[in-house]
Parts: structure tokens; sequence; C-alpha cells
């Protein structure tokens, strides 16, 4: 691990960026053109301290998942991206892998739609960055470990997964992950780590096994769902998907569909304002706080 290059590094990155650019005013009273720390905190769910740390010198070495939330926070390209897993002390996640970081387009286009809820996810499902609108709309989906990464693998072995939606639309969703899933994997031919975490599905479920010897292949491109929200209850939503042009990563956004979801999901926005607000008081309340 490069410290002192790595936080040379971060600081620059974080000098670079104009306010304008990640949605925030400039305001008189900035005395540089670039992010504070503490936006850089929120922006990647750490710590203002770990932040401060990681600027100065002293911080231990980050994980991987913490320098992906860093790249996106500070809108690094692939390029860039790659160079501060170096410097941390980590191989960077494989460009064409199950585990590939989200694409600097995707994630500038995600959060270039305020007020809507948007994701970039992997075509094997796992979501690689989520936009505020989002994390109020389904929480956060990034912090999962292992097979549980994958939308997939949790709705076919976590019942909590499901609760989400209504149990009439159980068949019809199932199906379609699945033959989502026989699409990419489809893509990622030869792949050993693809091939195992089918395995270990099919060995996980008997109704994926079944649905997935029948071999029905679709990508999922648009969708109209409801969704079942512990605080705002039904909500109706239209999904239309931007498909990359490889097909590795694509950018979902969900809007609502009808007037009476349009109102729940601003209710929702209003109650996650107050919550920020409360956090806001008490900064070191953070989604990731390292030692």
């Amino acid at each position: 691990m490069e410290r002192d290059q790595l936080a040379d590094f971060l600081r620059r990155r974080r000098e670079a960026i104009h306010p304008g650019e990640v949605g925030l005013p400039k305001g008189p009273r900035r005395r540089s053109s670039g992010l504070r720390r503490e936006e850089v905190a929120m922006f990647a769910g750490m710590s203002v301290d770990y932040v401060a740390r990681l600027e100065q010198g002293r911080s231990s070495q980050p994980s991987s998942q913490l320098l992906g939330a860093l790249a996106r926070a500070l809108r690094l390209s692939d390029d860039e991206r790659e160079h501060l897993f170096y410097l941390a002390g980590h191989q960077p996640p494989p460009a064409d892998g199950p585990a590939q970081p989200a694409r600097t387009g995707l994630v500038r286009m995600m959060e270039l739609l305020t007020g809507t809820s948007a994701v970039v996810l992997s075509d094997l499902g796992e979501v690689l960055a989520q936009n505020p609108a989002s994390l109020l709309l389904m929480g956060d989906q990034t912090a999962f470990t292992g097979d549980r990464r994958y939308l997939v693998y949790r709705w076919f072995t976590d019942p909590a997964a499901r609760a989400s939606h209504p149990p009439g639309e159980h068949e019809r969703h199932a199906r379609e992950l699945v033959a989502d899933l026989r699409a990419a994997v489809g893509r990622h031919s030869g792949d050993p780590a693809v091939a195992g975490f089918v395995t270990r599905l099919r060995a996980a479920n008997s109704d994926f096994r079944r649905m997935w010897a029948e071999h029905e292949v679709a990508v999922k491109r648009t969708d109209r769902k409801i969704l079942i929200h512990p605080r705002v209850g039904h909500l109706l939503m239209d999904v239309e998907t931007l498909v990359g042009v490889d097909h590795r990563q694509r950018l979902m956004v969900l809007t609502p569909a009808d007037n009476e979801t349009r109102e729940r999901l601003e209710l929702l926005r209003v109650l996650g304002l107050q919550e920020f607000t409360q956090t806001r008081e008490t900064p070191d309340r953070r989604l990731h706080q390292e030692p």
C-alpha cells in the first residue's frame, strides 16, 4: 500500500471536482472549487474521519468495497479507478469478469437522474451502483458479499427478497430472472466462476432447477411491476433498462406508473430528507465506518 501516493491522489481528485458536477451549489463560503471531505464521505457512505485519515496517509488499508465507493464518489475514470486499487495494495476487479466495477459513463448517467430511482447492474444481476432515490426505494443493494451479491440468488434463497413483490407476481418475476441469467451465462461461456455460481444455485433451490431446465432466454429491457415498500406500501413502477453495447452492464431506471405511486414516492423522499438532516447532526453514524 502506497499511503503517501494514495493520500495525494485522493486529495487531488477531490479538489478537481466542481460541486456543480455532482449537483451541489458552489456557495459563497467555499474556499476552493473542489468538494469538501464531508461531501466525499456522504457520497461514499463512510465517515469524514476516515476520509481525512486516507488523505493524510495514516489510515488502515481500505477494503475493495470502500475503494469502489470512493471511485464512484470521486467520479474516477476506469484508468483512475485501476490506479486507485493499485495504490491501496489491491488488484483491480477484472474488467470483464463477474465482479467488474460500475462503468463511469453509466454512473454519471445514473446521477443525472436526480429524484428518479436508478441503479447500475452487471449482466449477472449484481447492483454495482445506486443513486439516492434508489436507496430510499430499495435500500442499499451494494453491501452483499459472495453469491448473495446477485439478485437472482437472493430471490431463490432468501424469503425477504420475495417479500417486496406480491405473491401473485412471484412466478413471473422468477422466470424473468432465470431467463435473463441464461442470456448472461451465454456471454460468460467458459468462465468457471459463473458456471460455479449456477451450479450452487441449482443445488440451493428446486424452483430454480425446474426453470433453468426449461432453457428460456430473454434480456429484461422493460417491465411494469408492483413493489411493496415497508414504509409507504404498494408502488406501481415502470422499469426501463438501458443495456450497454457489450451487454455486460446496464442502467435500470424505475419511474412511478400512476399518480398514487408518485405521491407515495414523494412522501418517501420527504421522510428520507428528514433522516438525512438527523444524520448530518451526528456525522459519525455512517454506512461504512473503518477503524
